[in-house]
């Protein structure tokens, strides 16, 4: 997920106050527009917003990465405005496999922030799969269908008041026709 968050921290506010489900994130990158000492060390202070911030990526399971070459991320071309770290990536907690990324002041080009990158391994794996089919317009067709009717006929619907019981049912339709 690349992240964008203004001066006043609009993104952490909103992840703050939004209960946002997402599986399996693997990164969080972008500019967070915040000062800290947690990833600069000529920053001599430590911040409030980016306590929540760790908070937040660590709701994700993600926690802060270092860069392999320690630099700034975003450089001012207004004098006597300061060079900053605010461009930062999180990466799955304890991954062996994501652990550190770069910083590529050679590919700032026009912007004033630098690129970041990280490579991802891509491991082949094969994955058996064993297909069942029913000859279509076949007896064993027609009672499959016939159970499917019954099975979803006998559903109890009656207490479908949240995601979690709508999950249940789903699941014990699954099941049943995995094993019908």
């Amino acid at each position: 997920m690349n992240v964008y968050s203004d001066l006043l921290h609009s993104a952490l506010k909103y992840f703050k106050d939004t209960k946002v489900h997402i599986c399996n994130l693997l990164i969080i990158t972008g500019d967070f527009n915040i000062q800290d000492s947690l990833w600069d060390s000529s920053f001599l202070h430590h911040s409030f917003i980016s306590y929540n911030l760790i908070i937040i990526t660590d709701s994700f399971n993600l926690e802060l990465s270092l860069p392999t070459n320690q630099v700034l991320t975003r450089y001012s071309n207004t004098v006597g405005e300061a060079n900053l770290v605010i461009d930062l990536m999180f990466l799955c907690n304890g991954s062996s496999e994501l652990n550190n990324h770069l910083i590529h002041l050679e590919w700032c080009l026009s912007s004033d922030h630098t690129p970041l990158t990280i490579l991802i391994p891509i491991i082949k794996e094969n994955i058996n799969i064993t297909k069942f089919f029913i000859a279509k317009n076949s007896e064993k067709e027609t009672a499959f269908i016939d159970d499917i009717i019954t099975f979803i006929k006998n559903l109890d619907i009656s207490n479908l008041s949240d995601d979690k019981s709508l999950e249940d049912i789903i699941n014990s339709f699954t099941f049943h026709i995995e094993y019908t």
